[in-house]
């Protein structure tokens, strides 16, 4: 069986993080969000995957030019229509039943194993979700599917599609009619095949999660972290101070003094501290340097990343190659953020850093502020508003 990946979205909810790489390239625990995604088909057996990459495609390709004696096939989407377009671009390499799954959501391998397993012609893996107005909501009888709903109004908790199924070749087809209609819903596909009397067999998990905003990439970062493989590659002074799992990759100098609690993975010729305190849940890129007396909890912090002393930065996310000056607060509280015209409450949500910032002395941002990639801010200032990409604060 092969499986098929789609990749080619931008996700422009997660801005400005997606400004240079697609969604599926976010870092969780240091690895990129498609990285588990390939890693769950190949440990439930698949070892070919057609991968439909679109926007940024080059930085997917470059990154997984290989990847563990899998053959990757990759076929373009040119504009991103929508799921059935996408799925679309697949046919030609698909001649016997398949999986379908997103590049940007984590699944484990039992749950896709399952599936496999599976008898049915067609297939698809569930989920509960508290907030289903975000979804496709499905109506189930006898584990059959019975109605697909995309982003229904009714916001109560209910199943969702994952957007992992198993369908024959004669599938594109479907998805073939509904494109040339103009019509790229891959939910719209599905209802037209249940209410054409094909039998759809749901099967449920409790292990997919996705991302749609930036903050998500916290909440992934501290479900996954907790279940990364942890090595200890890097030099450590006496002093050094270390509780529970910590990952420290090559070439990393963690100087004397620091306190790491784990579970923390500190990427490849970092240098930390002295004098740091690392909290559980906090992830730190390659190339990346923590000065002295620096408190951090719970962040995302990507590669080549520097952050000077006295800083603290707690439930935040700070992209690649942003430059931090010294006594830099990140402040974490509840805050109201507004995207895509939507304001979410949100709590202990702390600054949210788009890449190549560089930012002063003595700056504090307000909880749930977002920097988009390379604003320059000069020292003493707070941010309380949202700053667009390549903006100056003086």
């Amino acid at each position: 069986m092969k499986a098929v990946i789609l990749a080619a979205g931008e996700g422009k909810r997660l801005r400005p993080f997606t400004e240079t790489m697609p969604k599926v390239m976010l870092p969780v625990a240091n690895k990129p969000i498609l990285e588990y995604a390939l890693d769950a088909v190949r440990k439930s057996g698949i070892d070919e995957v057609i991968v439909v990459v679109g926007y940024k495609k080059e930085v997917i390709m470059e990154y997984f030019e290989r990847y563990n004696g899998m053959k990757l096939t990759y076929v373009t989407q040119v504009k991103q229509l929508g799921t059935a377009h996408a799925l679309l671009q697949a046919k030609e390499h698909i001649k016997e039943p398949f999986l379908v799954l997103s590049g940007d959501n984590i699944v484990d391998e039992h749950s896709i194993s399952t599936l496999i397993k599976n008898q049915s012609e067609y297939a698809m893996l569930i989920r509960e979700n508290p907030q289903p107005s975000k979804y496709g909501v499905v109506f189930i009888e006898n584990n059959v599917l019975k109605k697909i709903v995309k982003q229904p109004l009714e916001k109560k908790g209910g199943f969702i599609s994952t957007g992992i199924y198993i369908f024959p070749p004669a599938i594109f087809d479907h998805v073939a009619a509904f494109v040339a209609q103009g019509n790229y819903s891959l939910f719209s596909v599905i209802q037209s095949i249940v209410d054409g009397g094909a039998q759809i067999t749901t099967l449920p998990t409790d292990a997919w999660m996705d991302i749609v905003y930036p903050w998500d990439l916290i909440r992934l970062n501290e479900f996954m972290i907790k279940n990364k493989a942890f090595s200890k590659n890097g030099r450590m002074e006496s002093g050094v101070v270390i509780k529970g799992q910590v990952s420290i990759g090559k070439n990393t100098r963690i100087h004397a003094g620091c306190y790491i609690v784990g579970p923390v993975v500190i990427g490849e010729n970092c240098e930390i501290g002295p004098y740091v305190y690392l909290s559980p849940s906090t992830s730190i890129g390659n190339d990346s340097v923590i000065r002295p007396f620096c408190d951090i909890r719970n962040c995302v912090i990507m590669n080549d990343v520097h952050i000077g002393s006295h800083s603290c930065v707690t439930n935040s996310i700070i992209g690649k190659g942003s430059t931090i000056g010294n006594n830099f607060i990140g402040i974490s509280g509840e805050t109201t953020v507004q995207i895509d015209g939507n304001f979410i409450p949100l709590n202990n949500l702390g600054a949210m850093i788009g890449e190549d910032c560089t930012i002063g002395h003595n700056v504090i941002v307000e909880p749930g502020r977002l920097i988009g990639r390379k604003c320059d801010i000069e020292s003493l200032n707070r941010i309380k508003a949202n700053i667009p990409s390549q903006s100056k604060v003086m």
